[in-house]
């Protein structure tokens, strides 16, 4: 008998079942939340009404704090929500379509991160030819390959995730819908269908976490003949980089880079990368920042509080 699919509503078991334990993460979370609004906004702006937006590192820098800002927006609002609630459902269709939309923005902000190291190699190694190679063109298409990139990554984890039967139960043991989680509650055998999202999921993020590494290994391997004053501003600005793509890819790595199993840990890493990381991304791109704290100030200072 063919299985067919009647479950329309998933209960998500959270993060916790200790009353007092939410109420504390829903406090913390909101107060994240905030200042995570705050310095991505103040980010975005400041790079756009400044003339550091034609520089491609802080176009990029514009574009990841976008993609933060709607990434996070994914999953945190549902999460304080649940926090508060009694009984944490989530209908069938949001959460395919939650599915689908964080690991669409994942992915951009996974591309973006690799085309802010290549930026970052061709300033610091190829100086001469920066202008030529991070042209404003360049850029776009950079741009345009990480969102589409995104949506071929997205879109072939969605369609092995909507043809899933579901026939109960339908009790979700994470705070968002991932594949992971889904794939165990589906009443067919998966795993071959757990073997393509590990070589999808995994393979995407291993293979641009090690090309991330061996940029930064020829960056530092150049930078030993520079000055020390121009060795330290490029280490500065190297291990801004460096902060962010470890903060990001290591609990990625952690949860996708094995066979399709889920642990209890994975909702505690899953934090990491879903609102931690992305929470400090204007932190270590401003205040580490010289030309961002600049910017600031003189807009912010200047012009609102002079004119």
């Amino acid at each position: 008998m063919e299985k067919r699919n009647n479950v329309t509503v998933f209960i998500l078991l959270g993060l916790s079942q200790n009353k007092s334990i939410e109420i504390l993460c829903f406090v913390l979370f909101l107060l994240c939340y905030i200042a995570f609004w705050m310095g991505n906004l103040l980010t975005m702006i400041s790079i756009t009404c400044s003339q550091l937006n034609g520089q491609p590192m802080y176009f990029f820098l514009n574009y990841l704090s976008l993609s933060d800002l709607c990434y996070t927006s994914t999953v945190t609002p549902k999460l304080m929500t649940d926090l508060l609630a009694e009984r944490k459902t989530i209908s069938y269709n949001n959460c395919m379509a939650q599915l689908f939309i964080i690991h669409f923005l994942g992915a951009i902000e996974i591309f973006i991160l690799t085309g802010m190291a290549h930026d970052c190699y061709v300033a610091i190694c190829k100086p001469l030819y920066y202008a030529a190679i991070m042209s404003r063109e360049r850029c776009n298409t950079i741009a345009i390959a990480c969102c589409t990139g995104g949506f071929i990554h997205s879109a072939s984890q969605f369609l092995l995730t909507i043809f899933l039967p579901f026939c109960g139960p339908n009790e979700i043991d994470h705070y968002f819908c991932d594949v992971y989680p889904l794939l165990k509650l589906a009443c067919t055998n998966t795993h071959i269908i757990g073997l393509l999202v590990i070589a999808n999921s995994s393979l995407i993020a291993l293979v641009t976490f090690v090309i991330l590494l061996l940029s930064y290994v020829l960056i530092l391997f150049t930078v030993r003949a520079y000055p020390a004053e121009s060795r330290s501003k490029a280490l500065s600005t190297c291990s801004s980089h460096i902060t962010v793509v470890v903060l990001f890819f290591v609990p990625i790595l952690f949860i996708y880079i094995r066979p399709a199993v889920t642990f209890p840990e994975d909702k505690v890493f899953a934090l990491f990368y879903t609102i931690i990381a992305p929470m400090f991304n204007p932190l270590i791109y401003t205040l580490r920042n010289m030309d961002m704290k600049k910017a600031m100030k003189k807009m912010w200072y200047y012009q609102l509080f002079l004119q």
